[in-house]
């Protein structure tokens, strides 16, 4: 019998011959930021049109008066009163959220897309160019437009753009690094445990790489802060020091952690603390088959599409079936599968209760 489905991921129950470790390539970048760094959210009103009789009443003036504007700078100038019988445009609420790490002139970035009056869809709809200000009256640091996507067909008056904003203004969101810097490691990732491991991470990282004795530079302040101090010989250039600190490997301080997932569905990011283990199951998600071959000898697979095995922890000397997570993300990746589905397949795996981890998306769980 053959396998017809595009993807299959199989759990093969065999010995693992040292699978790469669940935290292998997790740097604090991953998992903090400076104090004073934060995400920033840009907004601005927008004018959607083409669309199919779904859009504000053309009698409502909120929306009637900036299209009228918009068409007059088009070289087409119209009355509001002509416009009383359009329904193919709509007033809108566009945000974009910019990273912690800032956004530089040319970056692009997604948006969302809100109705703000009477528009029962947005559908088809187009976005015109908009501004987008971080408050009222401050310098535009992007502009937005482009054709909307409905991510959910249940609530169409909202929908996205993907890189539908430009900027046109550099955002800095790190502040200038001095004598001395705090770092705030994410939620998910604190306790006193892991931060001391964090700041001796730190220490060890710097030394091994200047081959300098001294105080620790990194110290504990709370589950959640470390200070570091920046070498007096590297005052001269603190972003380097600063730049060098952060990709320090965390690895071992993360396996202190209980088993965690954290995903990010905006970023397309998954982390994993604690050790994160997943049982045989079978799960199937649009192309893709998750199932379990309990004998490969015995149960042959035959297929005429992409394969990746993925091998469990059951060996001579231990009854266990379950695979390590960071695996079956490793075969995800080798079948290309979208950091996006990932996280729809977790949560899958999740509700079956066969992660053997706390779950947290967008942090939430």
């Amino acid at each position: 019998m053959k396998i017809m489905w595009r993807w299959i991921v199989t759990f093969i129950v065999c010995a693992s011959l040292g699978a790469p470790p669940a935290h292998a390539g997790k740097t604090l970048r991953d998992v903090s930021r400076v104090k004073g760094q934060g995400a920033s959210m840009i907004q601005g009103l927008g004018l959607v049109v083409g669309l199919n009789g779904t859009g504000d009443k053309g009698t409502e003036l909120a929306m009637a008066r900036p299209l009228a504007a918009a068409l007059t700078n088009m070289g087409n100038p119209v009355s509001i009163e002509e416009l009383a019988s359009s329904k193919s445009a709509a007033l809108v609420l566009i945000t974009c959220q910019i990273p912690r790490t800032g956004a530089k002139i040319d970056d692009e970035y997604e948006i969302t897309v809100s109705v703000i009056n009477s528009a029962k869809s947005l559908k088809g709809g187009i976005l015109l160019m908009a501004p987008l200000t971080p408050r009222p009256g401050s310098p535009v640091y992007a502009f937005a437009n482009g054709r909307l996507t409905l991510p959910e067909n249940d609530n169409p008056t909202v929908a996205i753009i993907n890189g539908g904003a430009q900027i046109v203004r550099d955002i800095n969101t790190t502040p200038n690094i001095g004598a001395t810097f705090d770092l705030i490691i994410d939620t998910p990732f604190s306790g006193w445990g892991p931060a001391a491991s964090i700041a001796s991470e730190i220490d060890q990282n710097y030394r091994l790489s200047s081959d300098r004795l001294g105080d620790p530079l990194a110290r504990v302040i709370d589950p959640r802060t470390i200070r570091v101090t920046v070498p007096t010989n590297e005052r001269t250039n603190p972003g380097s020091f600063f730049g060098h600190v952060m990709e320090t490997d965390i690895s071992g301080a993360l396996r202190k952690l209980p088993a965690q997932v954290i995903c990010d569905t905006r970023a397309g990011i998954i982390v994993m603390t604690g050790d994160v283990e997943v049982s045989p199951t079978v799960i199937t998600h649009k192309d893709l088959v998750i199932t379990t071959l309990v004998n490969p000898q015995a149960q042959p697979l035959q297929s005429d599409s992409e394969f990746a095995a993925l091998l469990t922890d059951a060996g001579a000397d231990q009854d266990s079936t379950t695979a390590k997570l960071q695996d079956l993300i490793s075969a995800f990746d080798q079948l290309d599968v979208p950091p996006i589905e990932q996280i729809r397949i977790l949560e899958l795996i999740h509700k079956a209760g066969k992660l053997h981890a706390r779950l947290i998306i967008d942090g939430v769980g």
